[in-house]
């Protein structure tokens, strides 16, 4: 679809209109200030999935930043229901984006203001097999971001050059360290295998927590695969036997080469093969 419909809430009612036609002021402190807030959900045979959680981040993120929900979640539920339908794919990936709304520029916000609310859908594209089967590359670098990461913020930038920074050294993702420590990719969570335990960094301030984050504990709880939450160095990350990204598109994804040195055997390891099974498991079962 060429001209696809969208939602766009940007003068106080909202409703689906064609692409080409959505337009937001260049007032609107999304655009001045990159003040707002979004979710990205997958759908899986014209269902959402994880919806609850995504919702419950949404929530979270608005608090975070003092903005007013403007709707509940039955009505969050609804108008993501209303794009899903309006595109005829089976699997989507549904984004949702709220800003402060249009005023005057200045840092401070001004009360009672209109949040401008955007959703979109566009196909979604899955890791090839062939990918897949042989792992990805990555590389390594240091963590520049603000110390906010938790909030699913559309103020990107720090995000954005470590995905051009994957780019230009022909890496899928860029693993991100701050003080010697893992944080996370440009777009993803990232883990580590050592021996048959799966090791993430902690749910803090220095990452955001992915839906799959959630996810991958109820999978390895449900795979008996023992799971830890804390610091790991960047010694860990180039010793690890297996390193994984989760994100919505990448699902769960084995690394096998970070910077130029090899990750474990080279190849997607055991732990990464089970986890990536019990995750379409899950899928099938939404």
């Amino acid at each position: 679809m060429n001209n696809p419909l969208v939602y766009l809430n940007s003068n106080g009612s909202g409703s689906l209109t064609p692409l080409s036609e959505a337009k937001v002021s260049v007032l609107d402190r999304g655009f001045i200030f990159g003040d707002g807030i979004y979710e990205v959900i997958p759908v899986y045979a014209k269902k959402m999935f994880r919806a609850e959680q995504h919702m419950a981040r949404l929530l979270r993120s608005l608090a975070a930043i003092g903005m007013p929900n403007p709707h509940s979640k039955e009505e969050w539920l609804q108008l993501l229901q209303q794009v899903m339908d309006a595109h005829s794919g089976d699997d989507q990936m549904l984004y949702l984006q709220v800003t402060r709304g249009v005023a005057k520029r200045a840092h401070a916000f001004p009360a009672e203001m209109v949040p401008t609310v955007f959703i979109m859908s566009n196909p979604l594209t899955p890791i090839s097999s062939e990918v897949r089967a042989k792992g990805v590359i990555c590389v390594a670098m240091e963590d520049q971001r603000w110390l906010h990461c938790e909030i699913k913020s559309t103020s990107l930038l720090g995000n954005v050059l470590a995905a051009q920074n994957a780019v230009e050294h022909g890496a899928m993702e860029s693993i991100q360290f701050r003080d010697g420590y893992l944080t996370e990719g440009s777009s993803s969570n990232v883990w580590i295998v050592k021996g048959d335990v799966v090791i993430g960094p902690p749910k803090d301030n220095l990452i955001l927590e992915g839906i799959r984050y959630g996810l991958l504990q109820e999978l390895c709880a449900a795979q008996q695969i023992p799971l830890q939450e804390r610091r790991v160095t960047r010694a860990e990350v180039f010793a690890a036997d297996e390193v994984l990204l989760t994100s919505a598109g990448k699902e769960v994804l084995a690394v096998v080469k970070i910077d130029d040195q090899t990750i474990g055997k080279g190849l997607p390891g055991p732990i990464y093969q089970q986890l990536y099974a019990a995750y379409q498991e899950a899928k099938a079962a939404n």
